[in-house]
């Protein structure tokens, strides 16, 4: 039976004039470069067995961005299973971040496919903070449940 893979992952949000807004990042590499529907998602990464999500979750948000997670209290936000079987663990802390700051960490991949060179791509190409309704036209399908629960926490 094969591993179940497990990432965790940190949602930023902020409260606005105009309301509730999350910070997420557009997803690195050739194959997201066009896309925007789907292409976003909370920072997070894959973490083994003997590792506690909440710390991997941290870790993860400051190899993918560059920068110290924040601190605040954390916001429990659950699990989702994405369509790929990947199980993802969340956590929302409201902070306020400067995405200028931003320093992607990286990864090699094959590129082209087939083509036996490698090359170095961002793991995020970009961060930027949504309101609660254009978070969920672009984000990972899955991870809208993410949203909902912040939605449902703060109201």
């Amino acid at each position: 039976m094969a591993e179940i893979k497990r990432s965790a992952g940190l949602l930023l949000f902020r409260r606005t004039g105009s309301g509730v807004e999350v910070l997420l990042g557009h997803m690195g590499g050739p194959f997201w470069a066009r896309k925007d529907a789907g292409a976003w998602t909370v920072p997070k990464g894959e973490y083994e067995g003997g590792e506690a999500a909440w710390d991997a979750a941290r870790r993860e948000f400051r190899e993918e961005l560059g920068l110290p997670a924040p601190d605040g209290e954390p916001l429990p936000l659950g699990e989702v299973v994405q369509s790929g079987g990947k199980h993802v663990t969340v956590w929302a802390v409201e902070a306020d971040l400067d995405p200028a700051g931003f320093v992607p960490g990286t990864f090699t991949m094959e590129w082209p496919r087939g083509s036996g060179r490698t090359a170095e791509f961002p793991e995020l190409d970009r961060v930027a903070w949504f309101g609660l309704d254009a978070a969920r036209e672009v984000v990972v399908r899955a991870q809208a449940q993410f949203l909902d629960r912040l939605a449902a926490a703060l109201s």
